[in-house]
């Protein structure tokens, strides 16, 4: 039997709207680890915010977090960690070039540490997520440590233009991507990363190649691991730009895609 690699993203893939893993995709994922198969969560998340789903599956392999930027072995220290941040001179100046405009927020990440601005309740409780290190105020004067990632949250009318001033500034040193409505949330990191760079790192591990890879994904961050996959598959619920880049479409994350397309990929039941 063929041992597969099965790479799964989280919010609107693994998990559905109300942030749970439905009980037939998660008996799907654990029939295919009795079988063999491996079972790896890739994310645009922190650890902090998605070891609770790590734990949820019994998973046993490393995590990419960060969208690749940071991957490590949750149950094996010694896995080694490959973190890759932004350099802290870089992060300065890019937020020194933000600053120009009438910002509604600055939030840096340094793995599980997060640094916030203006500490709003609103912002507080959508980074609280796993009881991270929380250190508020001027992020320049605060932040010491190369960044894993810094979030911008322009007002909504200065997104475009601060987009085109980033890559006029910045292209060379950094990657950005932006969350859209309701955040409005432009997030830089280290140019190169994504996840399928921290997917790679975990399939070199455990001897699987490409081929035999199933990612399953449904944002524009998906996209370099479902192109890097054997088998990049599209939640039906994805974006029209994904469903494009990938290989083939399931059902929706509410609709047990991931099992859906195991269960007969796999014979699973």
């Amino acid at each position: 039997m063929k041992r597969h690699l099965i790479a799964v993203d989280l919010d609107g893939t693994l998990l559905t709207d109300n942030k749970t893993i439905l009980k037939r995709t998660k008996s799907a994922l654990m029939k295919a680890m009795e079988k063999g198969h491996h079972v790896v969560i890739s994310t645009g998340r922190p650890y902090r915010a998605s070891k609770s789903y790590y734990h949820e599956l019994g998973l046993k392999t490393p995590i990419v977090n960060f969208n690749g930027a940071y991957v490590h072995h949750p149950r094996n220290p010694d896995w080694g960690v490959y973190h890759t941040p932004l350099e802290l001179d870089t992060a300065r100046a890019l937020i020194k070039t933000c600053e120009n405009y009438d910002l509604a927020n600055i939030m840096v990440e340094v793995k599980d540490d997060v640094y916030i601005r203006n500490p709003e309740p609103e912002t507080l409780e959508a980074f609280n997520a796993g009881d991270p290190k929380v250190i508020t105020g001027d992020v320049n004067n605060t932040l010491q440590d190369n960044p894993t990632c810094v979030l911008i949250q322009p007002h909504k009318q200065h997104v475009v233009s601060l987009i085109k001033d980033l890559e006029k500034h910045h292209a060379d040193a950094v990657q950005q991507r932006s969350w859209g409505e309701p955040w409005n949330i432009i997030e830089v990191i280290r140019p190169g990363i994504n996840k399928a760079v921290g997917l790679r790192r975990v399939a070199a591990d455990l001897d699987i190649p490409a081929e035999h890879i199933i990612a399953f994904g449904d944002e524009d961050n998906d996209i370099d691991m479902l192109q890097y996959a054997g088998q990049g598959i599209a939640m039906g619920n994805a974006m029209d730009d994904i469903k494009k880049a990938a290989d083939k479409v399931t059902a929706t994350n509410e609709e047990d895609g991931i099992a859906q397309y195991l269960e007969n990929e796999l014979a699973l039941v």
